[in-house]
This record gives structure tokens, sequence and C-alpha cells, in this order.
């Protein structure tokens, strides 16, 4: 699995979140990572470990 990712790549997690979609946009990078929710703008952090777990790929 790719480990490159870039600010405002978009990506696709494991599991959908509340509002129905899973594709999620990167807005920080650093020891954690922080992505918005491309449907209902909601913003999380995670460190990378846990955010490379709950990956399921690069939307292309």
């Amino acid at each position: 699995m790719e480990k490159d990712y870039r600010l405002q790549d978009l990506v696709i997690m494991k599991k959908p979140h509340a509002c129905q979609t899973n594709l999620w946009e990167i807005t920080r990078m650093g020891v954690d990572i922080k992505i918005k929710c491309v449907n209902c703008q909601r913003e999380i952090m995670m460190d990378r470990l846990e955010f490379e777990k709950k990956l399921k790929r690069r939307q292309k």
C-alpha cells in the first residue's frame, strides 16, 4: 500500500462516517493526520499508524 500522502488528497476509509460516506480529504499532516469528511465537513485527528490501519485506499 502507498504511504505517499499529501495535503488535499482524497482518501477512502474502510468504515463509513455517520453521514454515510467514506470519502475524506487530508487537511493536516505531521505526527498526527487530520482528515475532513467531504460530505458533512466534520474533522477528526488520528495518529499516522491508526490512519494507515483505517485507510482503504487513495482516491484516484
